[in-house]
């Protein structure tokens, strides 16, 4: 069985509440398509995350249904099974599956129960996708540990796998010993499995959440190709880099299995990015403001792309608009210089001693009815804060709870 392993998609997706990631993701799937084409996988897998959000608008949507409508057309005989991710709403992917089945695309959204001891054999049914080259188990986002029915499911398939076809897992899920660099987050913040709770009789785990490609327990990612023993548990990783801090290469897995209990090769097609990650200043930490922006300056010039982050020397003064000049600086390059609010503060004042703490008394927080005025005595302590777009936000704020208001209070007169 050969087949193309991807995930985390997130069709929709917002870079810092102002960018559209749509031209990106249609350059990832002109890519996507090259490889259906050259390749002609059984099946094409994807673990999870379709969407950024649970709600995702029409336009994504519709990028989705166009995207993956083509690919069938183009591969009638290509399998493609679809699963949900904790970014996505379980029930609206599992809403579509009946329609998507009419074209050779399984879209599984809702796990299986929790217990399903009392369920009559062959609920595991609706989590297996029969291929004339092997079987694909496929199971969406799930809370918790379910060794008990992730086993039922692989042994269910044992049973019936009488010609040794590959068997091949489907999840989304962080598992002990994967490697989370570039999530933003504490791996101890998230729920782990142990790859123990995982069963056992699949050739081939096809995991989505973790976007760093790795095959867990091998440390083989530089090279363009790979041969396992059956059993390996891998992420493919995300197509597309989510951070600066994302710096490793991003690519597809194409998998290629003999037979059940045979050696697993794994092709590592790296993803041409459209749009890439910059630290800005590139040579170092920018002492003030004036250097900041010459940087910013530079890189706009130099780059007809990109997005940036910079990193700032936090025991020097910086205009409170500081990161509005930037908006300024990048606006006539039409959204393509694309910046990261988040800026990276070295040599903080330490704010641990007494002295650097601002003190208020009781009633002086109680009198205080403008958030804005506690804000601005603060600031100190908050130098990568922008007061202006604060206060504006405040005000759009301020100004429709008054129309709310307005608006009530009309209708009351009106009754």
């Amino acid at each position: 069985m050969k087949i193309i392993h991807t995930a985390d998609l997130h069709l929709g997706q917002l870079m810092y509440q102002d960018y559209t990631r749509e031209d990106e993701h249609d350059h990832f799937f002109n890519q996507l398509t090259t490889w259906c084409r050259t390749h002609q996988p059984d099946a094409l897998l994807v673990s999870g995350d379709i969407f950024d959000i649970q709600q995702p608008g029409a336009h994504a949507k519709r990028f989705f249904n166009d995207h993956f409508v083509a690919l069938h057309n183009e591969f009638p005989q290509m399998a493609i099974v679809i699963t949900a991710g904790n970014h996505d709403s379980a029930s609206r992917i599992h809403a579509d599956n009946s329609v998507w089945k009419m074209g050779n695309v399984t879209l599984v959204g809702l796990p299986p129960l929790a217990d399903t001891s009392s369920l009559p054999d062959g609920w595991q049914e609706d989590f297996i996708v029969s291929l004339p080259q092997g079987f694909i188990i496929a199971l969406p986002f799930m809370t918790g540990s379910r060794q008990q029915t992730i086993q039922s499911i692989l042994d269910y398939v044992a049973q019936r796998n009488s010609q040794q076809k590959p068997v091949v897992l489907m999840g989304h899920l962080a598992v002990t010993g994967m490697d989370s660099t570039g999530h933003g987050f504490e791996v101890g913040n998230i729920q782990t499995i142990d790859t123990d709770l995982l069963g056992h009789g699949f050739d081939y785990m096809a995991l989505g959440h973790i976007h760093r490609p790795q095959t867990i327990g091998y440390n083989d990612e530089h090279l363009p190709q790979s041969t396992y023993p059956s059993g390996i548990i891998r992420y493919s990783g995300s197509p597309l880099h989510v951070s600066c801090d994302e710096e490793y290469p991003h690519s597809v897995s194409l998998v290629q299995i003999p037979h059940h209990l045979g050696p697993v090769t794994v092709t590592r097609l790296h993803i041409d990015q459209l749009r890439h990650f910059y630290e800005l200043p590139p040579d170092g930490i920018a002492a003030d403001a004036a250097t900041a922006l010459d940087s910013v300056k530079r890189f706009a010039q130099q780059h007809s792309t990109g997005y940036f982050r910079l990193t700032l020397d936090g025991s020097q003064p910086f205009p409170a608009d500081f990161n509005q000049q930037i908006y300024q600086l990048i606006e006539p390059y039409n959204g393509q210089i694309r910046f990261n609010p988040k800026s990276i503060w070295t040599n903080l004042p330490d704010t641990s001693s007494d002295d650097m703490h601002t003190v208020f008394e009781v009633a002086e927080l109680q009198q205080m009815t403008d958030p804005m005025e506690f804000i601005r005595q603060t600031q100190s302590h908050y130098p990568e804060l922008d007061i202006d777009q604060l206060a504006q936000a405040f005000g759009e704020v301020e100004n429709e709870l008054r129309r709310l208001s307005e608006k009530d209070n009309t209708h009351n007169h009106e009754d």
